[in-house]
């Protein structure tokens, strides 16, 4: 099996089990704001990743005899299946071995987190891409030492500023593979300017012009460190790598274009150069320097483990709680990744470095850089019950170590194979066994996940009165609803207010602007969140309040409600809490037809459990033998309590 082969039916296996696992529609956490933000050209949340909503959306009008969500998770698997064609070629070639190369992709695209990437509509799956291509380019200049390929490669690695700076994880190795040339020689004058494009790209995603000046001049001085060549072709190499970074980076002009149009998704509405610096440097968010640690370093390090765990095997214990098979499967798969590494180093030498750089930037270079809290589903047991700790699960920030793991563990399969003395397809199964091993815990087909988020839009759309101003408490409870909203045109004439952006000033300006909510951006959620209810009344619109936002929230709104299936209606001049038991039962009828026969499977990810808990809520609520009294002391999910 030639290396090229081995691409094309890597790339082909892998595509293939992603489509017959990939989501048929939307999915929880930012797959639902980033279909709704390809529907329109819109600028999702920061950094606003332009280049990937606008290929989203080009993607999905080639496909157009597709549901829009279906087109658009589809990209997700391509990217995924390309970046292990790359991959196969990439370690084929240098091996000179097909099968290596095969193994290699097959293992590193069974890993759990890379596969959840690949199946529905997430930019880490273009990233991925986008990484492994520039790894490949690289490799190529300097195989080469053609100014092409370097000048590629620097192309590729600035695109990481508008699709996602994730991709910058692989830029170490980038510039290792760029520098060190075939034959023992290093080419410092290439890996001077890479890194020079990468320092300035990283400036520019953090709104320092120090940076930026800093990565400018790196790179200037690449036409300093090639003594053998004429002063003309150092020049003229500079230049080209500066040029090709800035017309990478220029994508990031669709933010401050679009948002003058203000689509209706339009996060940050960069409408004017500083807020384009806004939305790029996430300015948002709370981003964490390396100092001081977000949590203790041995956690954030057991952290890892944990994600680690859940990579080949997840099938066999798809909890939080590590299970003995799952454990010995991922001691099997570390043993292999072992034996892969040893053979590949011996092999080739120069992509062995890469593939350990690869590692290391992937796992303990991001978890150094981005200083996270404790995990969402670890350290329960050693920080203190009010300690921070992450939204959800950051297990695909790692995705490229995960990656590089299973490249060695795919490599080690055919290593142990040959040593064996056994075919090679015994090889290429024990590749494949992550495939195995994960399937029924990864796929995103089965029910009641695969056509959840769009119940739950629909039951918190479809009850509220026309042109209600609905309360939300979160991602999970707003990205729904925008893509019922934007691709299916789901009463449209609902306002969502999304009520932890409040502390946003930009997302107050949205209000007044669109809806006629105007409220001053105090900066105080709960006084803001209040002023944007009276407003609402003033303009004589109904206001509602979704059962997933908690009392002491709800109590800023309204003190006065009338529950109408997963909604409260604000309900003046009575206090406290009602049912309107005729729409709840209703509710609840509809709902338990749907959930009939459908039961959650286990998850590390609790978000579908917990809703389908919420979906429960109105036949909880119309059981005559409780009281909403008794409900809200049984059941929290619902919120029917007091303040």
């Amino acid at each position: 099996m030639t290396a090229r082969r081995a691409a094309w039916l890597a790339g082909a296996a892998l595509l293939v089990v992603y489509i017959a696992t990939l989501a048929p529609s939307v999915t929880f956490w930012d797959a639902g704001e980033f279909i709704a933000a390809a529907r329109v050209l819109g600028i999702p949340h920061p950094p606003g990743t332009p280049l990937f909503v606008v290929a989203l959306n080009a993607w999905a009008r080639l496909f157009w005899f597709l549901p829009f969500a279906t087109a658009t998770n589809l990209l997700s698997a391509v990217c995924t299946a390309a970046a292990g064609g790359l991959t196969a070629l990439w370690i084929g070639r240098g091996a000179r071995s097909g099968a290596a190369g095969f193994a290699a992709a097959i293992a590193a695209g069974g890993m759990s987190t890379v596969w959840q990437n690949a199946t529905e509509t997430e930019v880490y799956s273009a990233s991925l891409l986008l990484s492994v291509a520039a790894i490949v380019v690289a490799d190529r200049a300097g195989e080469t030492g053609q100014r092409r390929w370097t000048v590629l490669a620097a192309y590729l690695l600035a695109l990481a500023l508008p699709l996602h700076l994730s991709a910058l994880v692989a830029a170490p190795v980038v510039i290792l593979l760029a520098t060190d040339r075939v034959g023992a020689r290093r080419d410092w004058s290439a890996g001077c300017a890479l890194l020079g494009v990468c320092v300035a790209v990283v400036g520019v995603s953090r709104a320092s012009g120090a940076v930026v000046v800093a990565g400018l001049v790196v790179l200037a001085a690449s036409a300093l460190v090639a003594p053998n060549e004429r002063s003309f072709t150092r020049v003229r190499r500079a230049a080209s790598i500066a040029a090709a970074g800035i017309v990478a980076c220029s994508a990031v002009l669709f933010l401050l274009l679009r948002a003058r149009h203000d689509p209706l998704v339009n996060q940050g509405d960069p409408n004017s150069w500083s807020r384009v610096a806004y939305v790029v440097a996430r300015q948002q968010y709370d981003v964490a320097g390396l100092w001081p640690r977000q949590a203790p370093a041995w956690l954030q390090l057991a952290n890892w483990f944990e994600y680690a765990d859940w990579q080949t095997a997840l099938s066999l214990g798809p909890t939080v709680i590590p299970t003995v098979a799952r454990v010995v499967a991922t001691i099997c798969f570390a043993m292999l990744g072992v034996a892969g590494a040893s053979w590949h180093r011996r092999a080739d030498p120069r992509r062995w470095r890469a593939a350990m750089l690869l590692l290391l930037c992937g796992s303990l270079g991001v978890m150094v850089y981005l200083n996270f809290k404790a995990g969402r589903s670890f350290g329960w047991q050693f920080v203190p019950e009010d300690a921070r700790h992450e939204a959800r699960d950051r297990d695909y920030f790692f995705a490229l170590g995960f990656w590089a793991w299973g490249i060695w563990a795919g490599i080690g399969a055919i290593a142990v194979t040959r040593r064996l003395a056994l075919p090679i397809g015994v090889g290429l199964l024990i590749a494949a066994a992550p495939i195995v091993l994960n399937w029924s815990a990864v796929s995103r087909r089965g029910e009641p996940e695969s056509s959840l988020p769009r119940e739950v839009a629909a039951m918190l759309l479809d009850p509220l009165p026309q042109r209600a101003v609905l309360f939300v408490a979160g991602d999970n409870d707003s990205y729904p609803l925008w893509y019922a909203q934007q691709v299916e045109r789901r009463r449209r004439d609902v306002t969502v207010v999304t009520m932890p952006l409040l502390a946003a000033p930009w997302y107050v300006e949205e209000l007044g602007r669109r809806n006629g909510l105007a409220v001053k951006p105090t900066g105080d959620v709960d006084v803001i969140a209040g002023a944007a209810a009276n407003a609402a009344r003033a303009a004589g619109r109904p206001v509602a309040v979704a059962l997933t936002v908690l009392p002491i929230d709800r109590g800023h709104l309204s003190t006065s409600w009338r529950v109408m299936g997963l909604v409260a209606i604000d309900n003046p001049p009575a206090s406290g809490i009602s049912v309107d038991t005729a729409a709840t039962r209703a509710a609840a009828a509809t709902i338990d037809a749907w959930r009939r026969g459908r039961r959650t499977r286990q998850s590390v990810d609790p978000t579908s459990e917990y809703f389908m808990k919420v979906l429960g809520c109105p036949s909880v609520i119309v059981a005559p033998s409780l009281s909403a009294v008794q409900l809200a002391a049984r059941d929290s999910t619902c919120n029917l309590g007091s303040r």
